[in-house]
């Protein structure tokens, strides 16, 4: 008999490409193969109407004016040209930048890297494993680590271990009220909730298209051009492209797949939503059911911001098996696809710092799976995944 086909339950990482979003970049490649920046000549005009067609699309997506859209090759991007682009310009408001210990190392690193070079770095702390808001982030926590000389705020809205939600729209009127800047790193985010840049009251908000059904190799930063202007310091010099902020030839392709991603998504957010949660729900029970000794690291499944949304994304699952170690167990499972910890991290073996950040013993957050639930995930897949995992648990505790 041949083998199963491998389940893939890794939708943090990166999601497969959906067939509407191919057919829509393959003109692109082959057809309408123009440089976006070559004036004077059809193929040059038909690749910059795309792109603006595009843009305008995805800045509706997200409540942003075209204008505001500015193209990078993925989050990692925009995240550096977000806190770097602020913290380099000359005429900022000082040297001091607060953050999040459970921040995606895309933010770590630059904030990291920037306190070398004598800048005041803060990380808040978030709600502990033991509470059932784990992980999320008091906003009173940011209103007292504000000073006179803050000049950005850096909060992700979605997380992409533990799945919490912050609360961006109560951070932002602090934030607002003291004249800082806010950033929001919404890559796991967009394509997956409501997000709307003037709701949550953003100043900048990075995203991509690789976590929403859209391709590899392009994102997007959201720069607020009202009440006043964002002003960055640009990271990539040479063609001028995008009014100087983000030079170098765009991506046409990429744009248009990025675009019709996100479009699929928005379109089918409701009915997505509700059916991902449904998935997770399930996968929890059967994992909680079977194995003995499972904890559920971030926030409970049905926690509430002020009682209405929820604080957890709909696809997010991260659970911890006690005594049987996440890699091994990774290694016991070649036939499904999840993951123990950020994929960026993979190199580092170090366990999750988003968890130790949450209390975790470092053991304890050595045994634990993240699992990513998708558009392409079924019921049945679900089932198979829980059995696998819970086989694979006896035998290795068997193994002890």
């Amino acid at each position: 008999m041949p083998s199963p086909a491998p389940i893939y339950l890794d939708n943090h990482a990166t999601t497969r490409v959906d067939p509407r979003v191919v057919a829509a970049m393959l003109p692109y490649f082959t057809e309408q193969y123009g440089n976006a920046g070559s004036v004077g000549h059809a193929f040059g005009e038909a690749a910059r109407e795309a792109v603006e067609q595009s843009r305008a699309s995805i800045a509706a997506a997200i409540g942003a004016e075209p204008e505001e859209i500015v193209f990078t090759s993925g989050a990692t991007e925009s995240n550096n040209l977000a806190i770097r682009g602020i913290a380099e310009r000359g005429k900022r408001r000082g040297d001091h930048l607060v953050s999040v210990r459970t921040e995606h190392k895309a933010v770590l690193d630059p904030l990291a890297r920037l306190a070398r070079h004598g800048y005041v770095v803060t990380l808040l702390d978030v709600e502990q494993h033991a509470n059932p808001r784990a992980g999320w982030l008091d906003p009173q926590r940011v209103a007292d680590a504000l000073r006179e000389d803050t000049a950005l705020v850096s909060v992700m809205l979605a997380n992409n271990e533990i799945g919490v939600i912050q609360p961006l729209d109560e951070i932002a009127v602090i934030c607002r009220q003291r004249g800082v800047t806010l950033h929001c790193d919404a890559t796991q985010a967009v394509g997956k909730i409501p997000v709307d840049v003037r709701e949550l009251g953003v100043d900048l908000l990075s995203f991509t298209a690789h976590k929403m059904y859209g391709p590899k190799g392009i994102g997007a930063l959201f720069v607020r051009r009202s009440r006043p202007a964002v002003r960055l310091e640009a990271q990539i010099t040479g063609g001028g492209q995008q009014d100087g902020l983000r030079s170098g030839t765009l991506n046409v392709a990429g744009i248009v797949g990025f675009a019709t991603a996100l479009q699929c998504c928005v379109g089918e957010l409701p009915t997505e939503m509700k059916r991902l949660t449904e998935l997770r729900n399930q996968l929890w029970e059967r994992l909680h059911n079977r194995i003995a000794g499972v904890e559920l690291c971030g926030p409970g499944l049905d926690e509430r911001a002020a009682g209405v949304s929820p604080l957890r994304l709909p696809g997010n699952l991260d659970v911890a098996f006690g005594d049987v170690d996440g890699e091994a167990l990774l290694l016991a499972m070649r036939d499904l696809a999840v993951s123990s910890g950020a994929a960026c991290s993979s190199t580092d073996p170090s366990p999750s710092h988003v968890l130790l950040a949450l209390g975790l013993s470092e053991d304890l957050a050595r045994s634990t799976l993240r699992f990513g639930l998708g558009r392409f995930n079924t019921a049945a897949e679900v089932e198979i995944a829980a059995e696998t995992v819970a086989a694979a648990v006896e035998r290795l505790r068997g193994l002890r």
